[in-house]
C-alpha cells in the first residue's frame, strides 16, 4: 500500500551561531519577494549595502541568547513536532502516513525534502505549513516554493494543500488547554495578551486574510476562556522597517498597560507553532524588560504549543480531516 506523504513546512533559522550563518540565512529570507515587496533593483542595493552588512551582527547576539546545545530552538522544536507526528500517525493508522519536515529557508530545504518523496513513490501529497493563520510571507511563500516544484515532476502524485487552521477546533481547545495549564500552575494573571506577528497594513489593504484570522483566532480563544474584555487585548509584534504595521503594536500595548496600573499579564503567541527567536527573545526577554521598566510586576510567557500532546492530536486531525481521495493536484 502506498503511503500519503504529509510535508511540514516551517520558517527556517540559521544553521548556527555565526555571523556567517546569520547573514546566509537573512540573504535568503529577506530576498523573497513575498516578504519584501519592494522593487528588487532598488531592494537588492539596500538588502547587500546596507542591511546585510550591519544586521547579521545584530542578529546573531540574539540568536545567541536562546541557542540550545541541540541548536536552533525553532529547528528543534519543529523536529520534535515532526517526530511526535509520525508516532502518533504509526500508533493510529499504521502504514499510512509518512511525515517529512522542511523549511522555506535554510536546511533541510523544501527541495531536498521533495526529492526524497519523490523518491518513495507516495500516493499523494499532504503540505502542512505550520502557521495557522494564512500570511502572504508565511503561508504563502512556502506553498508557493512547493508548487514551483512540484509543477516539474512528471506523473506527480495528487496534492492538497492545508492553507490555514485559524479556526479550527482542535487548535482551539490546545491554545486553551496550555493557557489554563498556565494559570493553574502560576495563578492568572489580571490581563492575558494575546500576541501575532506582524505584517505590513498594505499587504492587507491588498486581500491578505491574515487580519481576519487573526481576529477569529482571538475570538475563538476569549470566548472558549471566557475572558472578560478587559481580561484580554491582541497585538501585533516584530515590526519591521518603516512602513505602517497591522496595529495594537504589542510594546506600546505593554507599555500602556503597565501605565494603566495593570501589574499582572500573561503573554500568549496563537500563531506560533513552534518556539523561535521571536518569542523566546523578543517576547520572552526583550517585552519583558519594557514591561517592567514602564511599571510592569509580573510578566509570564506563556510557550508555545510545540510537541504538546493536544497540539500534534490536532494537527493529525487536520491531516486525517484533509486526506480525502478527491485531493488536488
Amino acid at each position: 500500500m502506498k503511503k500519503t506523504a504529509v510535508l511540514l513546512i516551517n520558517l527556517g533559522t540559521p544553521a548556527a551561531p555565526t555571523e556567517e550563518a546569520v547573514r546566509e540565512y537573512l540573504a535568503e529570507f529577506l530576498w523573497d519577494p513575498k516578504v519584501v515587496q519592494i522593487p528588487r533593483a532598488i531592494w537588492w542595493v539596500i538588502l547587500n549595502f546596507f542591511i546585510l552588512r550591519k544586521r547579521p551582527a545584530e542578529s546573531l547576539k540574539l540568536y545567541q541568547k536562546i541557542w540550545t546545545d541541540d541548536g536552533s530552538p525553532l529547528l528543534v522544536q519543529s523536529q520534535k513536532i515532526h517526530q511526535k507526528l509520525q508516532v502518533l500517525a504509526d500508533q493510529k493508522m499504521p502504514g499510512k502516513y509518512d511525515f517529512s519536515l522542511a523549511m522555506r529557508y535554510g536546511e533541510p530545504s523544501i527541495e531536498s525534502v521533495l526529492e526524497q518523496i519523490k523518491q518513495a513513490d507516495v500516493e499523494n501529497i499532504i503540505v502542512l505549513p505550520l502557521y495557522p493563520q494564512f500570511a502572504t510571507s508565511s503561508t504563502g511563500t512556502a506553498l508557493h516554493e512547493f508548487k514551483s516544484l512540484y509543477t516539474q515532476w512528471e506523473s506527480a502524485p495528487r496534492s492538497k494543500a492545508i492553507v490555514d487552521y485559524h479556526d479550527n477546533k482542535d487548535y482551539i481547545n490546545a491554545l486553551a488547554q496550555s493557557v489554563k495549564k498556565h494559570w493553574a500552575e502560576n495563578g492568572k494573571a489580571t490581563c492575558l495578551v494575546l500576541s501575532f506577528h506582524g505584517v505590513p497594513e498594505r499587504t492587507i489593504k491588498q486581500g491578505d486574510p491574515y487580519l481576519t484570522h487573526c481576529i477569529k483566532t482571538t475570538e475563538l480563544l476569549v470566548e472558549q476562556l471566557g475572558l472578560k474584555p478587559e481580561e484580554w487585548r491582541m497585538v501585533f509584534q516584530s515590526r519591521f522597517g518603516r512602513a505602517k504595521w497591522i496595529q495594537p503594536y504589542c510594546v506600546e500595548t505593554l507599555e500602556e498597560l503597565a501605565q494603566e496600573g495593570i501589574k499582572e499579564i500573561d503573554v500568549i503567541c496563537p500563531g506560533f507553532a513552534a518556539d523561535c527567536l521571536e518569542t523566546l527573545e523578543e517576547i520572552a526577554m526583550q517585552n519583558k524588560d519594557i514591561y517592567l521598566k514602564a511599571g510592569g510586576e509580573s510578566y509570564r510567557y506563556i510557550p508555545a504549543l510545540n510537541d504538546d500532546d493536544a497540539h500534534i492530536e490536532a494537527l493529525f486531525s487536520l491531516v486525517e480531516e484533509n486526506n480525502q481521495p478527491e485531493g488536488e493536484r
